[in-house]
């Protein structure tokens, strides 16, 4: 195999010196046309691709930025990264795609790591990521533009892109609320997620507005995993007067209450009605549909990856949710469990 070219065979090709093609590189304006395409179709003879490390060093951008996330969704991740991808694809951008650890000491230093070893232009934050101090703090002090998707403290501080998280709580309890249902229960997502707070809030508000006493014993911790739904349904339906309704804070949760009630031989939706949160893949492709909250993913992480491609001044994003109905929710049945 032969060596990959480098900047000199491009200049010898060309006929110019090895200056004039590191200003074609750059984007340097005081180039003839000429001169840039003869550049240009040496480095395509070439299949000349300049190192990341050359272009940084020279003062240009990396044309990369990095995506850093922490969540148990494959489904939501799955959306995000595909939206940030789009985007990046648009500009001609390369999308790192990081995974760590908020609960970790150490992530501070791990994103600081990332950062100093890639050369990324920008990066975007997902949650619960987006509101982690020590990630936050490391890229304060590296001045590095980033742009937050879903923060739930501290929105002033950088660019962000959000929904209404209780809003759209709100709309589904009292959708649930409005078929009938009184007995509601709610699986709580991920306690690292300023989200989960968010939508228990707006679960409270609605059966409040309703005149529905709140009980706490018809609420279960969740992690936005299917286990911890599959618990919390178990814990739920095995109360002396169970919920009519399940509200999961999220799809994959609320995929584990379908699991259960399908062990159980409950009778989807007449005996238990549920309903999640994200309209993810999932909500399309478990029996029944589940009715959901569509979160607008993908647009989320596209307009995120479009302001922080775009620079300038600090902005700010709400983007729209939409309630989802489909076969998951009925009034509620007088057949005991």
């Amino acid at each position: 195999m032969s060596e990959r070219s480098n900047i000199s065979d491009v200049a010898a090709r060309a006929g110019v010196a090895v200056k004039t093609v590191s200003r074609v590189l750059n984007g340097h304006p005081y180039v003839s046309a000429e001169t840039r395409e003869r550049v240009e179709a040496a480095m395509k003879a070439l299949d000349f691709r300049p190192s990341i490390a050359a272009r940084i060093l020279s003062g240009a951008k990396s044309n990369q930025i990095a995506l850093i996330y922490d969540n148990h969704s494959p489904y939501y991740m799955f959306q995000i990264q595909t939206g940030c991808w789009s985007r990046c694809q648009e500009g001609g951008i390369r999308l790192l795609a990081q995974p760590v650890d908020v609960a970790d000491p150490m992530v501070g230093e791990q994103v600081r790591g990332l950062v100093s070893e890639t050369h990324v232009d920008g990066i975007i934050l997902s949650s619960p990521v987006t509101d982690c101090e020590p990630v936050l703090r490391a890229l304060e002090a590296m001045d590095i533009p980033f742009v937050r998707i879903s923060p739930g403290m501290n929105h002033a501080l950088t660019s962000s892109v959000f929904m209404d998280d209780a809003q759209a709580a709100d709309d589904m309890t009292t959708h649930l609320i409005n078929f009938g249902h009184r007995r509601i229960g709610f699986i709580k997502g991920h306690p690292n997620h300023a989200g989960s707070d968010d939508r228990l809030f707006g679960y409270r508000r609605a059966l409040d507005r309703a005149g529905i006493a709140y009980e706490p014993q018809l609420v279960c911790d969740g992690e936005f995993d299917f286990d911890s739904g599959v618990k919390a349904a178990r814990i739920l339906l095995d109360l002396p007067n169970p919920p009519t309704a399940i509200f999961a804070a999220n799809d994959d949760m609320a995929a584990g209450v379908l699991a259960v009630a399908h062990d159980r031989n409950i009778d989807l939706p007449d005996q238990l009605s549920v309903a999640g949160f994200d309209d993810t893949t999932l909500a399309r492709t478990v029996w029944p549909p589940l009715t959901t909250i569509h979160q607008p993913m993908f647009d989320l992480a596209h307009t995120a990856t479009e302001i922080l491609i775009a620079g300038g001044d600090i902005t700010h994003r709400r983007l729209s949710h939409q309630l989802i109905e489909r076969a998951s929710v009925a009034p509620p049945n007088r057949k005991p469990l």
